[in-house]
């Protein structure tokens, strides 16, 4: 293990925006429980598709999908809030 300092960008929540040196951007630090979450999210997708049953599939994608847009929208936020240009094509 190692010991560094990380810039915070957001709350220390489950979704925290830090910058790790030397990274130029920051990134989304997503708890474990979280992640195994959006895991078991993905597999209940991959189910329904196995099972045929393609509005399951949809009606878990867009949930999932939903929750990604707003982690990436707290993500953008945090950076426009210091002024750090986001590193990928936003849409209008």
């Amino acid at each position: 293990m190692e010991r560094i300092e990380a810039e915070l960008f957001t709350d220390p929540g489950n979704d925290a925006v830090v910058r790790l040196p030397p990274r130029h951007f920051p990134g989304v630090l997503i708890q474990g429980d979280s992640l195994s979450i959006i895991r078991s999210d993905i597999a209940e997708i991959v189910e329904a598709c196995d099972q045929g049953d393609v509005g399951e599939a949809r009606e878990a994608a867009a949930i999932l999908l939903s929750n990604l847009d707003e982690l990436l929208a707290r993500y953008t936020a945090a950076l426009k809030a210091h002024d750090i240009p986001i590193p990928f094509y936003q849409a209008p």
